[in-house]
């Protein structure tokens, strides 16, 4: 016998044998193949070859064979979309069967496959559905015309569906009416311009009728619906409320929080007056009391929406600050939610029962809990004004448990409650002192030194303790550093004669040894208050303070307005509107609560005012601190100017182009030197004087005041800028070594004149045979340097002989990132071989001869670019003056836009551009470290903070050389 034997076999596979089952003429048989094949493709096996033989089992009576063959059809026909119109014929009979669950089910299934081609095929089956005498098929036709119109809008508009679909909102049947609202729904969502829910009264009445007999997610349609309806007057809303009342007690939370939903949208219209506005608050409480006794959450979501209710209408909820007492085996996140709305009903009636469990809370062991809970007690105190005692025994009974966490918290919330009762606790602030040294937080440090600064007159070591805080400045976080700066300006201003060390000390650490530009600024806005104006300063820096109210942390009114009418969605969990976390516009409209009519309350859109009232003349915005950027460099302490006399009008911000010509009034005419005095003159914007630029006149003398000279003009450019005396150009190195060149040894450097730039190279012939044919190629790299025309030796080159050759390149060569950037690798070619080397080009010859910015368009650009694109680097040792480093580096086509003079040290701001194109900012700050060397800070900002580095390899190049 031969081997073939090994090569046949009478089995034919898994796919084969179901196939064969599929055709059997046996019921039984071909049920279970088909339940086979299912169970394959639900774990993931492909039994999409099997489509014809599954296809032609549709053709059975047996409801639940033919379940599983559409399932298998769902799932197969987007890849088979040919194989799908097999099945069109069946689709079509099946859906004038007798049996009512088939026709549902063939039409629910034409609208689940998903395929082009198949939809035209489903218009005619689908309007006889919509029209069936059977409710549950028209209650699946309605959904299947939104799942229609999904896949293809025009042609559900075409066929005239959604007429058919508004009639059914008039059905006898509730579930259909539910289906039906379901679908308008959805469509609407996708289209929010179309008007699809026209509801009337009529209608409203009908979905109010269906209410009450639909399953609970048809109750939710139709109450999500009826959120939507606007009512004529305020007896229709009462009325729709009535008949909503009842869903209150539903056991499904969802169906109770979309009641809450209409109801709070329609008291908008009730008068506060009526009786039944008083019976609907009292029926909104028990529904809401109900889901806190869910499971955790559950109970969460309410709280989250409980939250916005209690924003919006307090008095709901009033009596029943018991039930969000924290229970001891509530999750944190449940705790924390249950804390915020004790606050938030705090009431002089029940203050008592919620600081007890403050208390409590206060001694638990779970460290975010105990902290919220002492904040919660200064927000009680500031919020109920006879309760802030006791809060403030309180938090000193919690302070001597001497638990850093809870010390910390408590100083925190005391500095507000300072804030809201001036003159009345002060007495604690010894209590305070006491625990300085336990702080370790930002938040805790700075409120106590708020404390210090501002209490300074009452605490007779008030300088030592700050200037314990000033020992290590530098390594506190900002918000401490800021606060520190203003508490010894304030101690300085109170007591100026032992602390004027003190206030010197905090102003060079804030100004020369930071690098935080809002630092910075501040110190030295203090710096020039001080030195021209004392009066003036204590005027800003001791002004009186706006008392602090509790509304702090609610939410804005319009915001709340509109979540309330999310009540149950997402949205209201979040506490943030659909479009802040739903992508593309789908579903996203913006909706606000309605106008109340039912009292005499009138409602008056912002958009409606009189064109003469006030509304029309105040387009004046806060400016941003952006804005003010340009103000604060332009700004120059010449004597007080006694120019024309300022207008009294508002400085209408709004109506100023902040970067184009609002920016030339600011900063006044090429020859002018706008200059005005901090103290007094409003030229920063503030109480409310327009923009002038001052007279010529105005002497640019700097004052001499005793905490230094104050800022020098930014665009005083008369200290000269040099003559262009030709980029600098580095020597020559070897870039390529005789013994790796078969005797060729490659020396070169690079090098800009006039706008062209040049690879200036040394070729010598180490070897013993004469060397020809040259020719050189650049591999792609970051600029696209390229050879601007061949490398030309015009001799051969003879052993031991050099040649010199100027090599001109361009930049309109291929492009691709290097790394490093300035990298660029060279072939070079002669009669004897193929070489290749790599080496670092400058950068400095890439800058261009125009890449002077314009002052107004430095500002604005220096704004505009990102604060994380700034980067900062430090040039040590310098032997040259602000005039010599700005001329030196203006022959390397780095300009100087402008140059000030600020506390003896000297500031040039600079701009230059490469040749793509890319501009580079820098700010050089010039700083004598001794007699004859400088020290330079170098700010850059640039759009790709990738070249930064490589810039300020090029300013050190140029400057050390």
């Amino acid at each position: 016998m031969t081997d073939s034997k090994y090569f046949t076999t009478t089995k034919k596979g898994e796919i084969f044998e179901l196939k064969a089952e599929l055709n059997s003429d046996k019921k039984e048989k071909k049920k279970e193949a088909v339940k086979k094949v299912i169970a394959s493709m639900t774990v993931g096996k492909d039994v999409s070859a099997l489509f014809p033989d599954v296809v032609n089992c549709m053709q059975t009576d047996n409801l639940e064979l033919k379940k599983l063959v559409y399932l298998y059809l769902m799932n197969y026909a987007k890849s088979q979309p040919d194989m799908a119109i097999m099945a069109v014929n069946t689709f079509v009979k099946d859906c004038e069967d007798p049996n009512p669950l088939i026709r549902a089910l063939a039409v629910r299934t034409m609208g689940c496959i998903r395929v082009d081609k198949i939809t035209e095929y489903l218009c005619e089956p689908l309007r006889k559905c919509l029209k069936d005498e059977d409710p549950y098929v028209r209650k699946t036709a309605a959904v299947c015309v939104a799942k229609l119109h999904d896949i293809n809008a025009q042609l559900v508009e075409d066929q005239g569906f959604l007429d058919t679909l508004k009639d059914l909102i008039s059905d006898s049947n509730p579930m259909v009416v539910a289906n039906a609202v379901a679908a308008l729904s959805e469509i609407a969502e996708s289209h929010p311009s179309s008007n699809l829910l026209d509801l009337n009264p009529q209608s409203i009445n009908k979905l109010l009728t269906a209410l009450n007999e639909c399953t609970e997610w048809g109750q939710i349609f139709i109450l999500d619906c009826l959120a939507n309806y606007m009512p004529k007057d305020d007896r229709e809303a009462q009325s729709i409320c009535e008949r909503v009342t009842p869903r209150l007690s539903h056991a499904n939370s969802a169906v109770v929080l979309s009641a809450v939903k209409v109801l709070m949208k329609f008291m908008e219209m009730l008068s506060k007056d009526l009786d039944y506005y008083g019976t609907l608050l009292k029926k909104l409480a028990p529904p809401l009391v109900t889901l806190l006794s869910a499971e955790p959450e559950l109970q969460y979501v309410a709280l989250r929406n409980i939250n916005l209710i209690v924003q919006k209408r307090p008095e709901i909820l009033k009596h029943e600050m018991k039930v969000f007492f924290v229970k001891y085996n509530d999750p944190i996140y449940v705790k924390l939610e249950k804390l915020d709305i004790m606050i938030r009903l705090a009431s002089q009636a029940n203050i008592a029962q919620v600081l007890a469990e403050l208390k409590e809370y206060a001694t638990e062991v779970d460290v975010d809990f105990v902290r919220k809970a002492v904040r919660a007690i200064g927000r009680c105190a500031i919020k109920v004004e006879q309760s802030a005692e006791r809060c403030v025994s309180t938090l000193l009974d919690l302070i001597q448990t001497k638990v850093n966490y809870v010390v910390q918290e408590a100083i925190v919330v005391i500095k507000d409650i300072f804030r809201k009762y001036p003159n009345k606790y002060e007495s604690v602030i010894a209590t305070l002192c006491e625990n300085l040294d336990s702080l370790d937080e930002p938040e805790a440090r700075a409120a106590m030194i708020w404390i210090v600064g501002e209490y300074a007159e009452r605490i007779d070591n008030a300088d030592e303790l700050l200037e314990s805080f000033l020992e290590g400045f530098h390594d506190e976080s900002t918000q401490v550093q800021l606060q520190l700066l203003t508490a010894i300006v304030k101690l300085f201003l109170k007591k100026p004669t032992e602390t004027q060390e003190l206030v010197q000390q905090v102003l060079s650490l804030a100004t020369q040894d930071s690098d935080n530009p809002d630092l910075r600024d501040r110190g030295y806005i203090y710096w020039r208050l001080l030195s021209t104006d004392p009066v003036a300063a204590k005027e800003v820096v001791l002004a009186e303070k706006p008392l602090i109210s509790e509304e702090t942390d609610l939410i804005e009114p319009t915001l709340l307005d509109e979540l309330i009418c999310y009540i149950g969605t997402l949205a209201s969990v979040y506490h943030k509107p659909p479009s802040a976390f739903v992508e593309g516009s789908r579903g996203v409209t913006h909706k606000s609560l309605l106008p109340r009519t039912g009292s005499n309350e009138s409602v008056e859109s912002p958009d409606t005012a009189p064109s003469g009232g006030p509304a029309a003349d105040q387009p004046s915005v806060i400016p941003t601190q952006g804005d003010l950027l340009g103000d604060l460099l332009n700004l120059d302490l010449g004597p007080p100017v006694s120019g024309p006399p300022m207008a009294t009008a508002p400085v209408q911000m709004g109506a100023v182009d902040l970067l184009g010509g609002g920016l030339d009034i600011l900063m006044g005419d090429e020859s002018e030197g706008l200059r005005s005095d901090v103290g007094g003159s409003p030229a920063m914007g503030g109480s409310g004087g327009s923009f002038t630029p001052a007279p010529n006149t105005a002497a640019p003398t700097n004052v001499g005041a005793p905490l230094g000279t104050g800022l020098g003009d930014l665009f005083d450019l008369t200290g000269g800028v040099g003559t262009l005396s030709g980029s600098y150009v580095a020597p020559k190195t070897v870039w390529l070594p005789a013994m790796k060149a078969k005797g060729l040894e490659i020396s070169g450097t690079f090098s800009r004149q006039v706008g062209s730039i040049s690879m200036d190279l040394v070729l010598t012939n180490k070897a013993l045979q004469v060397m020809s044919d040259f020719a050189i190629q650049f591999n792609r790299n970051s600029f696209g340097l390229a050879p601007a025309a061949p490398l030309q030796v015009h001799a051969p080159l003879a052993p031991n002989q050099s040649v010199e050759i100027s090599l001109p390149l361009n930049t309109v060569g291929s492009v691709m990132k290097m790394d490093p950037l300035n990298n660029l690798q060279v072939a070079v070619k002669n009669n004897i071989d193929v070489f290749y080397f790599s080496t670092l080009y400058p950068l400095h010859i890439l800058f261009v001869e125009d890449g002077k910015m314009e002052r107004q368009m430095f500002l604005a650009t220096w704004k505009d670019i990102p604060n994380e694109n700034e980067t900062q680097f430090q040039i040590k040792d310098c032997s040259l003056n602000a005039d010599a480093v700005s001329s030196k580096l203006q022959g390397s086509n780095i300009f100087t836009v402008a140059k000030r003079n600020v506390e003896g040290q000297d500031m040039l701001y600079q701009s230059l551009k490469l040749t793509n194109g890319i501009w580079v900012l820098a700010e050089l700050r010039i700083q004598p470290s001794n007699p004859n060397f400088t020290d330079l800070e170098l700010s850059l900002k640039c759009r790709a903070p990738e070249v930064s580095q490589y810039i300020y390899q090029a300013y050190e190049t140029i400057l050390k050389n």
